[in-house]
């Protein structure tokens, strides 16, 4: 364990959300006492930056851990100046169900909801 200063970062899951992360992780048998969920930020998308989730078996060396109590999500640190703020939520509706992100720091987006300018 490190006893370098993390700098902070704020990641809210919804309780819908945590349900389907806990499902995926089930599903890839992930032990949530190590694991949890990647989250990212990429360039693309039709905004600039898209974000990327991805189930992990365990944290980067240099990732920011955010404990979500029964599992944790795991922020590369380029990501994290982004990502600070972020709520993920799992929405169902008639055109599908998946992950959303309510950004804080967005200055602008699409409809897909899925993809940010910073």
């Amino acid at each position: 364990m490190s006893t370098m200063n993390q700098p902070e970062v704020l990641v809210t899951v919804t309780p819908a959300a945590s349900t389907e992360v806990k499902k995926f992780m089930e599903q890839e048998n992930v032990e949530p006492a190590k694991g949890g969920l990647r989250v990212s930020v990429q360039p693309g998308g039709c905004s600039g930056f898209k974000y990327g989730l991805l189930i992990e078996d365990e944290p980067a060396e240099d990732d920011l851990i955010v404990d979500q109590g029964e599992w944790k999500v795991f922020v590369d640190p380029f990501s994290a100046q982004y990502i600070n703020g972020v709520t993920i939520d799992y929405v169902s509706s008639m055109q599908g169900s998946g992950f959303t992100f309510k950004n804080p720091n967005s200055t602008g987006g699409c409809g897909c909801g899925s993809s940010f300018s910073a």
